[in-house]
């Protein structure tokens, strides 16, 4: 393990996923405090088989699974558009993904496109570039490292938005019913009178 990273206390990985480009962002948390470990993307166009496209996504998510050793994988969930082909090929991208990440027992949390944008930016409609600016606000990222292509930095935004999601205190689930309420808090029933 690269000493680096046993300095985190949670490490979270986020992809987005793509047939032509795949984005990347690895996040380690130290306490309540997220930052960059590495963000970058997975060029498939080169490959014309759709087919060596899902191979190679394989073949590099559980490299970095095995580089970066994630605690939790943060994907982006598929938008519906009107072309299916797209759509088909997108959930098929998506499910390669996630299957090299549960092949090294790595959980993974799904968050649709504009949870994400919602997160990190506060507005559900925020484009990529105000995502990219935002992120590297939040995370005090260089303007030298901040890459070209917005796949990264939309990988990245929803490995955060999990770190957002992970960090909300959790709320106590109360009685379903009267019943539940007094099988919970039976000193609150009521002596039966003789």
């Amino acid at each position: 393990m690269d000493q680096t990273l046993k300095e985190f206390d949670k490490i979270i990985m986020g992809i987005d996923p793509g047939t032509n480009v795949m984005g990347y962002g690895v996040l380690g948390v130290k306490g309540k405090t997220p930052e960059l470990i590495v963000m970058g993307i997975i060029k498939l166009s080169k490959f014309e088989n759709h087919y060596l496209r899902l191979a190679r996504i394989y073949e590099r998510v559980g490299g970095l699974v095995e580089q970066y050793l994630p605690d939790e994988l943060a994907i982006e969930a598929p938008f519906f558009g009107k072309n299916v082909q797209s759509m088909l090929k997108l959930g098929r991208a998506q499910g390669v993904a996630m299957a090299a990440a549960l092949a090294r027992d790595i959980p993974i949390f799904e968050y649709a496109p504009r949870s994400i944008k919602q997160s990190v930016t506060g507005q559900g409609a925020a484009s990529k570039e105000q995502v990219a600016n935002m992120l590297k606000h939040i995370l005090k990222i260089a303007p030298e490292k901040m890459p070209d292509v917005l796949d990264a930095t939309d990988a990245l935004a929803a490995a955060l938005t999990h770190f957002y999601e992970q960090s909300k205190p959790a709320i106590a689930k109360g009685p379903t019913s009267w019943k539940d309420f007094l099988a919970k808090n039976p000193e609150r029933l009521a002596p039966r009178r003789k």
